[in-house]
């Protein structure tokens, strides 16, 4: 008998897989950056869909920070932080790959496309075809076609780019609930003393109802990093820019100080990133970079808004002090949801848009 894969302190494990041979299902591929993967697959008893997110691990340095980025997933049940429905470390020789399985959200029918998925079950999966939900029950998994085509909502990017296509823009009402959704995850994070440190429109998830949802926590650390000596700033610079988009990235990440504290509020500047590309259709810096020009430089100065008739002063002035040079004059996320729900509060006899 072969060796039981690990499981999760959930108990959810997660096996080999094959059809027929050694090679593996042939997966629908959803997306893929540096060393992980992500597939599209179906419960073959539930019938939903699960997005399975494959990270090469080459070391076991890579081992456990998949193992850390399972059990951060872990921490939350909100519905604004993608949850983890099941993990495993799949061992085969000498390769590893960790198994994370998230949540996909609602799948809209292609034109023609008549509900018949391409099922192709996985074999041997936990040496029973099955995976393990926290629950215990077994959630059995197919691959399907429908890739890219179907998907209804796909990332915050996707629905800004697909607006931006046709000439358009969110609305203020829209920017204002996507935000206030984005606002509430980034309160659960930090308060379980963790920023996500890697916010950006391409990590957020938009819902079956259109509910902003974080994702990718594989960045995500200590809120507040004291540090005391040039060595440990270097090291949490290098570390930044490893793990922290650059266009998104704090001013205070690009040249850490030695003896200074860093905390959340670098993931308040990355929604004033955010915010500024629901408004535009693009990051303030995305330009700087994709100039080749210096974004260390770029985000020492004080941003430009520009003018717009889409836009009310209250919107603008949020964005300004998200995009605060000084990280200590930068507000909080509980002042930020203040703000938001007075903005939000309809008068009487109105209601909010819904997206």
């Amino acid at each position: 008998m072969g060796k039981t894969p690990p499981s999760s302190p959930q108990g959810i494990p997660l096996g080999p897989s094959s059809v027929g041979d050694d090679r593996g299902p042939s997966l629908t591929p959803l997306a893929h950056s540096g060393f992980s993967y992500v597939d599209l697959v179906e419960g073959l008893h539930d019938g939903h869909f699960y997005a399975l997110k494959r990270i090469l691990c080459h070391e076991q340095q890579d081992r456990e920070e998949a193992q850390r980025e399972a059990d951060r997933h872990r921490l939350f049940h909100h519905p604004n932080v993608l949850r983890l429905v099941a993990y495993c470390l799949r061992e085969r020789g000498t390769k590893h790959e960790a198994w994370l399985l998230l949540p996909f959200f609602k799948v809209r029918k292609s034109p023609g496309y008549g509900g018949v998925c391409n099922r192709v079950t996985y074999q041997e999966l936990c040496e029973q075809s099955s995976v393990l939900g926290s629950g215990g029950h077994v959630l059995g998994l197919t691959t399907s076609d429908l890739g890219f085509r179907g998907i209804q909502r796909g990332t915050l990017w996707n629905e800004i780019e697909r607006l931006k296509d046709k000439g358009n823009f969110l609305t203020e009402d829209q920017i204002l609930q996507l935000l206030l959704g984005i606002c509430r995850g980034l309160e659960a994070i930090h308060a379980q003393g963790y920023a996500h440190r890697d916010l950006k429109p391409t990590n957020i998830l938009l819902g079956d109802e259109g509910q902003p949802v974080l994702m990718d926590l594989g960045s995500m650390n200590q809120a507040c990093i004291h540090v005391e000596s040039s060595r440990q700033a270097l090291a949490l610079q290098d570390w930044a820019a490893q793990r922290c988009t650059i266009s998104y990235r704090a001013p205070e990440l690009f040249s850490v100080q030695s003896h200074c504290v860093i905390d959340e509020r670098t993931d308040v500047w990355s929604l004033g990133c955010v915010l500024y590309a629901m408004m535009f259709g693009e990051g303030p810096y995305d330009m700087v970079f994709q100039k080749g020009d210096s974004v260390a430089l770029a985000v020492q100065n004080q941003l430009s808004i520009p003018e717009s008739p889409r836009h009310s002063s209250a919107l603008r002035q949020l964005l300004a002090s998200m995009m605060t040079v000084d990280p200590h004059q930068r507000p909080h996320i509980p002042l930020l949801l203040s703000q938001l729900e007075a903005l939000q509060a309809p008068a009487p006899g109105q209601h909010t848009t819904q997206i």
